[in-house]
């Protein structure tokens, strides 16, 4: 394997046979588990206007949470080749995805809203401006075939 090829594998199975399998459509679950050697098991679903079931991950909330910390994994990354030390970050991640009448889809934008706290005032200008290289870095948002936008803020600081 080359050392700039990495290979991910995953095991997806289907738990929501009801007895009858596909017969009809409302005639079975969309629960299923996806595994990874060494991880928990992630319980997953489709969305609820999908007949899935709300307590647990959907696809679109994946896409969504895979785009949010690939970004931040980025931008963790780009502060410290920059010398920005960052001391907190949170970000409330939104996407809109399309139904078309042929019943496919597809997410139209995902808007990412990182918020950080940084150790030196000095660099916050800076640090917000990271934000861009970070998502050019982005595996993820590098990816997809829609706009990743970032609308980035500041935490106000914290008694630690």
């Amino acid at each position: 394997m080359a050392l700039n090829e990495h290979h991910y594998e995953i095991d997806t199975f289907w738990t929501g046979n009801r007895g009858t399998g596909t017969s009809g459509y409302k005639d079975y679950g969309r629960d299923h588990s996806v595994t990874a050697v060494g991880l928990p098991t992630l319980l997953g679903s489709a969305d609820r206007p999908f007949h899935g079931d709300p307590d647990r991950w959907n696809p679109e909330l994946l896409l969504l949470t895979a785009l949010s910390q690939c970004h931040m994994l980025s931008y963790l990354h780009v502060a410290v080749m920059n010398g920005v030390v960052i001391t907190r970050y949170q970000d409330k991640a939104t996407g809109t995805m399309l139904l078309n009448p042929d019943g496919s889809g597809q997410f139209q934008s995902a808007t990412l809203h990182p918020l950080i706290s940084v150790a030196d005032p000095a660099t916050l200008e800076l640090a917000l401006g990271l934000h861009a290289e970070a998502s050019r870095k982005c595996f993820i948002a590098r990816s997809v075939n829609f706009p990743v936008h970032h609308e980035p803020g500041v935490l106000a600081p914290t008694q630690d």
